[in-house]
């Protein structure tokens, strides 16, 4: 599942795009400001950012920055009141792909952020090699050798969010935020049963393992030897 981090502190706009985004299957990241969002940033995979500019405590300029000091490549997509070329000019120059003005039309921002993904290659590039495992996240699918598994939406999800970062813990709720959504009615229980599901799928499939780290949560091993 693409991840995206939206930067906005009207509180309205926030809501809306938040709903817009979630309901075109990304999973959403919320934030008011650049501090907050950048908190977020370190915490959890991000594969592009939508910014304000004006907002309080850092702004989108000071945020986006910051975030070309430490990640060249990821898409940033900018949306804002200031119509000029200086602000337009000043906001390319510090390294953002795109850029919006106010009003916003959420159709056209669709369309550009998919643009931005197919760009930095996020949306062709799902696949995931495991030792000798195949992850393909476009089908849905897992294969090792000759014999290929086509997985339920979530349970594939789960299974590429845990590869994905080997030997990192994630939590019940992590998961449940990021798979499901923070307005999904499922309990953390459901983690587990996915998780369980994903056991049995590949309880004879030497190139990994997921752990269960007691009190935490959860995290996926690859046997490399």
């Amino acid at each position: 599942m693409i991840s995206i981090l939206l930067v906005e502190d009207d509180k309205n706009l926030n809501k809306l795009f938040y709903t817009v985004l979630s309901k075109q299957g990304f999973n959403v990241y919320a934030s008011h400001d650049g501090i907050q969002a950048y908190d977020i940033l370190e915490n959890n995979h991000v594969d592009l950012i939508i910014s304000d500019i004006m907002m309080p405590n850092m702004d989108g300029y000071e945020f986006t920055e910051s975030i070309r000091k430490i990640d060249a490549e990821i898409p940033i997509l900018m949306i804002t009141a200031k119509d000029d070329f200086i602000s337009k000019q000043k906001s390319f120059l510090i390294g953002i792909d795109d850029y919006m003005v106010k009003p916003i039309d959420v159709n056209e921002m669709i369309l550009r952020i998919n643009a931005l993904l197919r760009r930095s290659k996020i949306v062709q590039d799902k696949k995931q090699v495991v030792v000798n495992t195949i992850l393909d996240y476009d089908s849905l699918s897992v294969t090792r050798h000759e014999e290929t598994i086509v997985l339920a939406q979530k349970e594939f999800y789960l299974l590429y969010k845990l590869l994905s970062y080997p030997n990192k813990v994630f939590t019940r709720n992590q998961l449940m935020d990021e798979i499901w959504g923070l307005d999904s009615p499922s309990d953390s229980q459901t983690i587990d049963v996915h998780i369980n599901r994903l056991r049995r799928h590949f309880e004879n499939n030497p190139d990994f393992k997921i752990i269960t780290v007691r009190g935490l949560g959860y995290k996926a091993v690859k046997n490399e030897t």
